[in-house]
């Protein structure tokens, strides 16, 4: 097996210097699809299968590869690491370069482009319809991993409204799990926009519960949409 390094951090980071051998995905372009619509999708809907096929392709990533998705923190990592699980390429992990000390480089490296085959799974989202048609359902847990301040609706600099999904629990991706979140019948990852849902996801997985789901449009996406409720106030539970 071999081992391939991307780097998922901007352009401008990349370039500034990064990891020896490790190639550039960029998290808006390809980690992401260009939604018309946050309504439908979020800040940064999810890409299709041939869409992630293509990305993954040209990194060089194929059946073989072990991925290290390296990020400074912004959870992008994580965001690589669950959409590579979520068409089928589990040999994956995260790598959070403040935590490494090595030299950093600023040559791009050759990428020979491979087939990558994608295969979507269709266990591992929830849609919005689903989370508003089961609100209040107590086998069914939502971990919003936004800060406590945005979780609770003191503030809110990326969407237009404050708040929360009704009855959403905070799991701060920055932190450890929640005690007890590891418990309920059905777990959902949300957050903002898909992105940082995906540390939690990952927090989730590495705990033993592979059947966490992740909510891609998150509160950008439910925020937006005329009837869904939104939740404010209260303390971290």
């Amino acid at each position: 097996m071999t081992v391939r390094l991307v780097d998922v951090r901007g352009r401008p980071a990349y370039a500034a210097g990064h990891l020896p051998g490790a190639v550039h995905l960029d998290p808006e372009r390809d980690l992401s699809a260009v939604g018309p619509d946050p309504a439908r999708g979020g800040r940064h809907p999810l890409p299709t299968a041939a869409q992630l096929a293509d990305v993954f392709g040209r990194a060089g990533i194929g059946g073989d590869t072990f991925v290290l998705a390296v990020d400074d923190g912004s959870g992008w990592a994580a965001r690589c690491w669950w959409l590579l699980r979520h068409v089928g390429h589990d040999a994956a992990g995260t790598l959070d370069l403040r935590a490494y000390a090595g030299p950093l480089v600023r040559d791009e490296p050759a990428v020979e482009p491979t087939g990558f085959v994608a295969r979507e799974r269709g266990d591992d989202v929830i849609a919005a319809e689903e989370i508003l048609a089961r609100l209040g359902d107590p086998s069914l847990v939502l971990l919003d991993a936004r800060s406590p301040a945005r979780w609770r609706g003191d503030e809110e600099p990326l969407d237009p409204v404050a708040g929360r999904i009704p009855g959403a629990r905070n799991a701060f991706f920055e932190e450890p799990l929640p005690d007890g979140a590891t418990e309920p019948p059905e777990i959902v990852a949300t957050c903002g926009s898909g992105v940082t849902a995906c540390v939690v996801a990952q927090k989730l997985v590495l705990a033993g519960r592979e059947d966490v789901r992740l909510y891609p449009g998150s509160f950008s996406e439910w925020c937006r949409r005329e009837g869904y409720p939104i939740e404010t106030g209260g303390q971290k539970p």
